[in-house]
């Protein structure tokens, strides 16, 4: 049932801002995973997406030309606060809101789990998730095509089985590892490639 996401996206909303109310504003301006972002930016990014309606991105993406890219960097530039404090604040206001782009809910749990390490591991920081967050995610970004975000074409051929949960993903020659990091390289986070083993993630690391 998808009316479980959205209890497991607040929560997860609700972890994150409470680690961003302790850091200072110069770990605010530390690069994040998102190439090109900082935390600062990658939170008024997860701002944006909390605002997003069906209809919202629809006409957002028409008017960046069907470019994704141009479509994320105009909604960061529009949610990012004047300091880190007035963007914490705007994130606290959409903290519950349950509204979304036009896709499987199950991107939520993407949205607020990789971002969140994209936020936490650049600062050192750490959480444990909620596991059902995590292996959703996963199986998400797993099936769905590159051209929508996901991974289907990188992971084809190989065989993502994860040491902390029962999950298995594929065929062929085996990834093994946390489901966090299974997650994580597979949405292109190389930070996450040395906490994987097996023959298959020979496979991810040279994609």
């Amino acid at each position: 049932m998808k009316s479980d996401v959205w209890p497991m996206v607040h929560v997860e909303r609700a972890a994150l801002i409470d680690d961003l109310s302790r850091l200072d504003d110069e770990q605010w301006e530390t690069p994040s995973l998102c190439d090109g972002w900082t935390v600062h930016d990658v939170v008024a990014h997860m701002v944006n997406t909390a605002l997003t309606t069906r209809l919202s991105f629809v006409a957002g993406l028409i008017l960046a030309r069907f470019d994704f890219d141009r479509q994320n960097a105009r909604g960061v530039e529009r949610t990012r606060g004047a300091s880190p404090q007035e963007t914490l604040e705007r994130f606290r206001q959409v903290a519950s809101r349950t509204s979304t782009p036009p896709a499987n809910l199950d991107t939520r749990l993407v949205e607020e789990v990789v971002h969140g390490e994209d936020i936490r591991r650049p600062l050192g920081l750490t959480r444990s998730y909620q596991q059902e967050a995590v292996v959703r995610a996963l199986r998400l970004q797993a099936r769905t095509p590159a051209s929508f975000g996901g991974a289907k074409e990188l992971v084809a051929g190989v065989r993502l089985m994860a040491t902390d949960a029962d999950l298995s993903i594929g065929d062929g020659p085996e990834v093994t590892g946390p489901a966090l990091s299974l997650l994580l390289a597979i949405s292109g986070r190389r930070v996450a490639l040395d906490e994987l083993a097996g023959p298959g993630a020979v496979t991810l690391a040279t994609v």
